[in-house]
């Protein structure tokens, strides 16, 4: 699976599209009220990729299980400190309303803890490289 996140932004403009297999869409998130970035800050998307990774696998492995899914629920939050510093801590929580007992609940919920793949991403170092740099001058 080849996944792919691309923002644009210029003044007043600000453009985030994600793909999956070449199947793009595009989030809209606004740019900042100066007017240049993204009025979302890179923790809380990071945040928000834990809390729908989760969501969507405990879909996933409750479907393997035959658990019949009504809602997820999931909450996360941390701290972080000044410029270029990782999160401090990541906590997270979940409710999931399902057709199952709250014992069956419970193992799947806590199992998809151990699968969902964004979460592991955290829980174990993996290179990230900058490896295009290009430089426009408008001298």
């Amino acid at each position: 699976m080849k996944i792919r996140a691309r923002v644009e932004n210029s003044e007043g403009r600000h453009e985030a599209v994600v793909s999956t297999n070449g199947q793009a869409q595009q989030i809209p998130i606004p740019p900042k009220q100066s007017g240049f970035g993204s009025a979302a800050n890179g923790g809380e998307l990071l945040f928000l990729a834990l809390a729908t990774c989760y969501c969507n696998d405990i879909y996933r492995e409750a479907s393997k299980r035959g658990i019949v899914v009504q809602q997820v629920e999931v909450e996360v939050e941390g701290d972080f400190g000044g410029p270029g510093e990782p999160p401090l801590n990541i906590n997270y929580g979940a409710k999931v309303t399902a057709d199952a007992s709250k014992e069956e609940i419970e193992a799947l919920m806590r199992y998809t803890d151990t699968v969902a793949e964004i979460q592991n991403s955290l829980r174990r170092p993996i290179p990230v490289t900058l490896d295009k740099v290009e430089a426009v001058t408008t001298q």
